[in-house]
């Protein structure tokens, strides 16, 4: 067996580990950036194999260059996604906001109206 053949590589930006919907990405960061064992992340990820999550890293390290690469573009993208979503909430977290800052109002005016 190939170690290519532990994956599907439907694109360049999108390399997961066969028969999952795990990316090599949320394995290698737990790996790279987390500094956890492969046994550990093989049991955060119940789907997984300790033969899939070795192979991912042996991945890594045979393709250190592409890969970090890849999980680079991969956290700017999470950071861009997170600055969009901040910039430009949807509709129904403003209201959720709404309906906190009235509820810290109303709990505001009661205590005072208690200490009275």
């Amino acid at each position: 067996m190939q170690l290519e053949d532990y994956f599907d590589m439907s694109s360049a930006d999108d390399i997961r580990v066969k028969g999952t919907r795990i990316g090599i990405e949320h394995i290698l960061y737990q790996y790279i950036h987390r500094a956890q064992s492969p046994e550990a992340i093989a049991e955060h990820f119940h789907t997984l194999t300790l033969e899939q999550v070795y192979a991912t890293i042996l991945y890594y390290h045979a393709n250190q260059k592409a890969v970090s690469a890849y999980i680079a573009d991969w956290l700017a993208w999470g950071q861009q996604m997170r600055e969009q979503q901040k910039n430009n909430p949807p509709p129904f977290l403003e209201k959720l906001r709404q309906f906190q800052a009235q509820k810290d109002t109303e709990t505001e005016s009661q205590t005072v109206l208690a200490s009275l």
